[in-house]
Formats: C-alpha cells, structure tokens, sequence
C-alpha cells in the first residue's frame, strides 16, 4: 500500500507570483524518491490559509503532509503555530533533528527556525524550513523515520519482537 503525501509551499510571494516556488518541487521529488505518493505543491501565502491548507490535508487523510516556510522569526511567519493549531500531539524529536542536521552541516541560522511537527488524527505533520538548502538537508532525515513513523500511526509497527 502507497503512502499519501502532500507538500505545502508556504509564501506569500511565491503564491502571489513574485517568484516561482523551488522548495516545495524539492521536496515532492525527495519524498517520492522514498515511495511515497507524493501531491503538490500547494502554494499558500503566509496567513490564515496555512491553517485551512493544513486542516483540508487532514480531512482528506493523507499520511504525511510536509509544509516549508513561515518558520523563521519574520512578522508574517506562522507555519509553527498554525501547525500546533492542527496537531494533536507533538514529536519533537523530529524537529530537533532538522534543526541539529542544519547546524551541523555549518548552519548556524537553522537553529533559528521555529518549525514543529505533530500528528493530527493519522497524519504526520512536519514543517521544514524555506530554503532550498533546508529542504535538501530534510530529506535524508524524514527518509530515516518517516516510513516507521507512518507504520506507527497506521498500527502496523508492532511485530514479533519489539520496537518502539
């Protein structure tokens, strides 16, 4: 069974057509790359519409909704807390890893990006930052838990032996 995924491209330019989105392409190609039916990239302007684009991913049940900008401290960024209006739960170790994976690679600025992830219902919600930079370094994160993450969600995890 394929895995539903869905990018939301989070800015205002972007949407309004000021410059073309290149994150959010990044990240459908990395995802899918992984096995994932991946949809998108919805384009939003920062604002109420994160929140709306977010809600509707839930109700149509994807299993993984992955979101990029609107994490950093501009006045117009709100993807972190539209995200926790959504969600459920957090997983924040998933956040922290995106954050220690930037900072690693000679990142300082990554330490600034406000992104969370969560669940909400059977969806994994993961915000990554809105740089090209940001979105590639991701990617080999997510592909490290991702896949038992969704198996989690979707009860399937537990067989003979353990696990988490």
């Amino acid at each position: 069974m394929s895995r539903r995924a869905l990018v939301v491209s989070i800015s205002s330019r972007a949407a309004a057509g000021v410059y073309e989105d290149r994150t959010g392409p990044m990240l459908v190609e990395g995802l899918a790359a992984l096995g994932l039916a991946v949809d998108g990239p919805d384009v939003v302007p920062d604002g109420p519409e994160v929140e709306r684009a977010l809600r509707a991913a839930v109700d149509a049940a994807y299993d993984l909704v992955v979101t990029t900008g609107g994490t950093g401290l501009s006045p117009t960024d709100g993807t972190p807390e539209a995200t926790r209006a959504v969600v459920d739960r957090e997983v924040p170790g998933v956040a922290e890893a995106l954050r220690a994976t930037g900072i690693a690679k000679g990142v300082p600025t990554a330490m600034l990006s406000r992104g969370v992830v969560g669940v909400a219902g059977r969806t994994l919600v993961v915000n990554v930052a809105g740089s090209p930079g940001a979105c590639k370094d991701a990617l080999p994160v997510l592909g490290s838990v991702v896949p038992h993450a969704l198996d989690q969600l979707a009860g399937t995890d537990h067989r003979a032996g353990g696990g988490v």
